[in-house]
């Protein structure tokens, strides 16, 4: 089976609405199972493979999720390139409340989660490099296809990945920004990590829900879950054209 592309969707993104002809997949891998069925059909006229991170009915919290038995199944099922839609705050000025984005590097805060292949006795250790977390050729495709789409997106910026399920402090916050972080996120590690060491061209659309704490222009705002799927879903108004345009180019 070809899968043109595969898209793990995160908190608020739990299906592809324009995938037609679907069958799922829920193939148990060497690790476990993933996260839930693997919705594969046609999109813009491509074979697209689907995957809700946290279970589609949000049941997974970060620490939880079976990041191995996840790309490893997409894998299975013929992927090779992974978009992953990833729910974020946003820190720095240009990545406020609902914008897109691409980011090119990442910094990981993460702790206790199975981050290799290389767990289990007798496993292949794998040095893999990782000084450009994202595949930057798939980076690339992505910003085309968001010029070809007339989606903006922007180019770049710092990812940084916490522990989760519960929101930064402030001050943790502030540290991010000193580290240099651009967005916060729970999931990009160790999924990133573990698609680069699978060999699969990986990539993150970053939909940026709220301003992470003490960012924004309030800094006493509460952040609230429906502001948050308010604000993911108005970012994905222009993700179906730019996928459709990522799949045709």
């Amino acid at each position: 089976m070809t899968i043109e592309l595969a898209v793990i969707g995160g908190t608020g993104v739990y299906a592809l609405g324009a995938l037609a002809d679907v069958e799922s997949h829920q193939p148990v891998t060497a690790y476990g199972a993933p996260s839930g069925p693997i919705r594969v059909g046609l999109y813009a006229g491509k074979r697209v493979a689907f995957l809700a991170r946290h279970g589609e009915g949000h049941s997974l919290p970060p620490h939880r999720i079976n990041y191995r038995a996840n790309l490893a199944a997409l894998k299975a099922l013929g992927a090779r390139r992974v978009l992953a839609l990833n729910t974020v705050g946003g820190i720095t000025e240009r990545f406020g409340p609902r914008v897109l984005a691409c980011p090119d590097q990442l910094i990981d805060y993460t702790w206790g989660r199975i981050s290799t292949l290389c767990e289990e006795p007798g496993s292949e250790v794998l040095h893999v490099d990782f000084g450009d977390p994202y595949t930057p050729s798939l980076r690339a495709q992505v910003m085309a296809a968001a010029t070809r789409a007339g989606v903006a997106v922007v180019d770049g910026g710092c990812y940084g990945a916490t522990q989760g399920p519960r929101l930064e402090t402030r001050a943790e916050i502030a540290r991010m920004r000193r580290d240099g972080c651009d967005l916060v996120g729970m999931t990009g590690m160790p999924e990133a990590g573990l698609a680069r060491e699978l060999g699969l061209d990986y990539a993150s659309l970053a939909i940026v829900a709220n301003w992470a704490a003490g960012a924004g222009p309030d800094v006493d705002e509460v952040i609230t879950l429906q502001d948050v799927l308010d604000n993911v879903a108005a970012a994905m108004a222009g993700v179906p054209a730019l996928l459709g345009a990522l799949l045709a180019g």
